[in-house]
């Protein structure tokens, strides 16, 4: 959305304009009543909820016309320059309402994201320390700060932030969820199982944390916790296909192929060119003798996915064993070895040209 248009004069930067004022003292007629000064700035963030920028960042200059010492207008309007993607007078905005309000947490933290935004990670750690200092409760900006430490790989200092931040609001999703990926990216599963415990308990609709609690169980092979992880994964959010797909692979494990075949199927629902599903599918058809629908299945694995060694090799024994027929059989093997496979068996066929 486009910034609304002023003259040149009053193009002159509000915040250095303002300054001025307040240095100088403001001339009489220019400041308004409080009450006026009160309205326009509900006026402007009403105006910045309802995504009208022009006309709450005219609001917000007008509440900071009629009080200059309104730390609140200030920050108002930094964030609606920021979200207009003017980042320098968004800096500037922020930076005057904290001159004014020294331990106004909220702006430091609206700062930070600035700086973030721009990259300038140390500028937003020195901004997000300190409104962490000047109100040690304000939880956004530990999550914001964590969430720097990561964005830089500094994982001990993320972690470090993030458990302060649990001190603060005990089971907050983000961190708890934060906590567990990164004790499970260095292979402390129980403790990421047991931020996973916390998250699910207090927040039982958290798909991605049952989702990862699902893959934690089937690395260490318990399939009966992953199972029910990944189902209270897809009943929180239907659409999260790798759930669907790996419950579908346990299941196909388990020999329970209808149950697996109703996940790859949901899987197609939502992804109908995830190979690996069909694949699995044409594996399910196959063993229930469906052999019109595992052949169209495997067929389409590899019209996916051209290079997917697996489905050439499932292909190829289909044709040879359910088929009976040798050419098709041998041109998948063919293909499945070119691409890398290794298979004794395959390599005999396909140097014997099938005799």
């Amino acid at each position: 959305m486009a910034v609304q248009k002023m003259g040149r004069r009053s193009r002159l930067s509000y915040c250095a304009l303002l300054a001025i004022l307040l240095a100088t003292g403001v001339p009489e007629g220019i400041a308004g009543s409080p009450d006026a000064a009160t309205k326009a700035f509900d006026r402007g963030a009403a105006l910045f909820r309802q995504g009208d920028l022009p006309a709450a960042a005219e609001a917000a200059r007008k509440a900071i016309e009629l009080n200059p010492s309104s730390a609140e207008a200030y920050r108002l309007l930094g964030q609606i320059l920021f979200k207009e993607r003017n980042p320098s007078e968004a800096i500037e905005a922020f930076t005057h309402a904290v001159k004014l309000k020294p331990k106004y947490a909220e702006a430091l933290n609206d700062l930070a994201e600035v700086y973030l935004a721009q990259g300038k990670s140390a500028e937003a750690e020195q901004a997000l320390t300190r409104a962490i200092d000047v109100n040690p409760k304000h939880a956004e900006s530990y999550l914001d700060l964590a969430k720097a430490y990561e964005q830089r790989h500094e994982s001990s200092d993320a972690l470090r932030t993030y458990q302060r931040l649990l001190t603060v609001v005990p089971n907050q999703p983000e961190a708890l969820f934060a906590l567990a990926t990164l004790y499970d990216g260095q292979g402390e599963a129980k403790a990421a199982s047991d931020m996973l415990r916390r998250l699910t308990k207090s927040n039982p609709k958290h798909a991605n944390g049952w989702y990862l609690n699902g893959r934690i169980a089937e690395r260490n092979n318990d399939l009966i916790e992953a199972a029910y992880s990944y189902k209270q994964a897809v009943a929180a959010k239907p659409d999260l296909v790798d759930a669907h797909y790996n419950l579908g692979f346990i299941y196909r494990s388990q020999g329970r192929p209808n149950e697996a075949e109703r996940e790859f199927l949901e899987v197609l629902r939502y992804r109908p060119e995830y190979a690996e599903a069909h694949m699995n599918l044409g594996v399910i058809y196959t063993g229930l003798n469906r052999l019109e629908e595992a052949e169209q299945s495997y067929e389409r694995a590899v019209e996916l996915k051209p290079d997917y060694a697996e489905a050439h090799y499932n292909l190829g024994v289909f044709y040879e064993l359910n088929r009976k027929d040798l050419p098709k059989a041998l041109a998948q093997y063919h293909r499945y070895l070119k691409l890398g496979g290794r298979d004794d068996r395959v390599e005999r066929i396909v140097g014997t040209g099938g005799r």
